[in-house]
């Protein structure tokens, strides 16, 4: 079936076809189980961190509040691609509606800047914790805190609705399948009938700004925190205080180094076969949020939930 030019015809009646992953039809059962299992996984773990910070109140500071932030981010961006992913591997549920992709699209993309956004944040705050300890509170307030992640989202908002609003306004009236999991920005761009270059440029250019802008400033902060590290005088502080980094490390290079390479094989990676491009996109948006709550799980200290439950069941319980 073909789409006709969107200015010519109603889009609330158009639909685009969603192929899962090309050239890997047959294996499509397997895949949506795989993904099922990340996706349990990812609201198991960062449903125990919302639920670790918000019963136990020592949690209450500033780390564990953009700890909190980035857990929802990680549920939305999961949330936005794989149940879906599971009705076109399952059900063959291949359809989605034309203002429904471009929903997605927008939801896609914007959570992805909003999750580079807050491990700037983090960034800042080891930052502020570790060079001005005694100043730690003072600086992160819950106000202060409150703003940084409203500034984070609308962010992401205003960078991403252009690029929204330019693929929604192209004609469509070629083939309807687009050749991904999800609508992908790049996968719904070659269906287009009129030149779609300026679209794909600025989210190009886009992702590019965002991503390099926040890992400059990462990388200052990290130089600052190191310069600090090694200005203290014994041992066990210095190893105390780069554990404290470690695990955002960890999880800023598990951001940040699929998600370019996704960004630049789609875009000029030619050579690289086409169902390797939409698998390493699909686990770009999949894998980090299941194993961010594993890597900040001795951080978040989450077995205090099993203890927090022990002690609510013990008052619960009458004495005989």
């Amino acid at each position: 079936m073909a789409l006709v030019p969107s200015n010519h015809t109603n889009s609330s009646s158009l639909y685009f076809s969603l192929m899962g992953i090309p050239g890997l039809e047959a294996s499509h059962v397997w895949m949506g189980i795989l993904f099922c299992s990340m996706y349990i996984i990812t609201l198991l773990g960062n449903s125990m961190i919302l639920l670790t910070v918000r019963l136990d109140q020592t949690l209450h500071e500033p780390m564990y509040y953009f700890l909190c932030m980035l857990a929802v981010i990680d549920l939305v961006m999961a949330t936005s691609i794989v149940p879906k992913m599971l009705g076109i591997f399952w059900l063959n549920s291949v359809e989605i509606a034309f203002d429904a992709c471009f929903t997605q699209m927008f939801f896609v993309h914007s959570v992805t800047a909003a999750e580079s956004g807050m491990l700037l944040a983090m960034a800042f705050d080891r930052y502020v914790a570790i060079c001005y300890p005694l100043r730690y509170q003072a600086i992160l307030t819950h106000q202060k805190v409150t703003q940084i992640g409203l500034a984070i989202l609308l962010r992401a908002a205003l960078v991403m609705t252009p690029v929204t609003w330019m693929m929604k306004r192209l004609p469509y009236c070629g083939s309807n399948v687009i050749a991904h999991s999800y609508c992908e920005h790049m996968a719904v761009v070659k269906l287009a009938c009129a030149d779609p270059r300026a679209s794909s440029q600025y989210c190009v250019v886009g992702s590019t700004l965002i991503v390099g802008t926040d890992t400059v400033f990462i990388s200052v902060s990290y130089g600052m925190i190191l310069r600090a590290v090694l200005r203290l005088a014994k041992k066990e502080a210095r190893l105390k205080a780069i554990g404290t980094c470690g695990s955002h490390l960890c999880v800023m290079l598990l951001y940040y180094v699929p998600g370019m390479a996704s960004i630049y094989t789609q875009s000029f990676g030619q050579g690289v076969a086409h169902q390797t491009q939409v698998l390493l996109a699909d686990l770009y948006l999949t894998l980090p949020p299941m194993l961010n709550p594993v890597i900040y799980s001795m951080r978040t200290k989450q077995k205090r939930v099993f203890k927090l439950f022990g002690q609510r069941k013990s008052l619960a319980e009458p004495s005989v």
